[in-house]
């Protein structure tokens, strides 16, 4: 029988997903790839498939995923890099040998290496938040306003305002307890 894990949390851009295989940074962490299976299965639905992964290679993607949530965290708030989150993110994608390929269908691909594929996995998602962090993309990185996640999301919306890095999860829980708090009586003065 298989354990159940909490579900990936996914978006559009690879480098912020990865950060969200750990959520809840600041309340009570969820951990969403716990064993190495789990991060072949992230692997597989973020289009990065290998066909296995060491314990030694979890700890060097947990290691990135860190790496890339305190320069993510940094940039959205315009503070200095941390050095050794640099090091690490551009020591992984230096480390990756993937190629990028197209498809028939005009779709771009990942092509992973046969020696080392979770490297040229991790390497793929490194160059991403390298891209990222630098501003080479449209749109500007945020922390999400959720007390307990604090998560680094990437927004894209038309006015860059958007406040949650999940309206499904933290966004609603927050606009919930805000109901439920506009909804107690008020005590009586006394």
């Amino acid at each position: 029988m298989r354990a159940e894990f909490p579900d990936f949390r996914l978006g559009k851009v690879l480098a912020t997903s990865f950060t969200a295989t750990l959520t809840e940074r600041r309340g009570n962490a969820v951990e969403r790839i716990p064993t190495p299976q789990r991060l072949v299965d992230w692997l597989a639905v973020s289009g990065l498939a290998v066909e296995s992964c060491t314990t030694a290679q979890l700890e060097r993607a947990r290691e990135l995923r860190e790496s890339i949530h305190a320069a993510a965290t940094a940039a959205a708030i315009q503070d200095a890099l941390p050095a050794a989150a640099v090091r690490v993110i551009n020591d992984r994608s230096a480390q990756g040998r993937a190629a990028a390929v197209l498809t028939p269908e005009g779709e771009r691909r990942w092509q992973l290496g046969a020696a080392f594929p979770v490297e040229d996995a991790l390497g793929v998602i490194a160059a991403d938040a390298i891209s990222v962090v630098a501003g080479e993309r449209d749109g500007r990185l945020a922390l999400c306003a959720s007390p307990t996640c604090r998560a680094a999301f990437f927004d894209t919306s038309r006015s860059r305002t958007r406040r949650w890095c999940d309206m499904n999860t933290c966004g609603n829980r927050e606009k919930k307890a805000r109901f439920h708090a506009s909804q107690r009586p008020a005590r009586p003065a006394g």
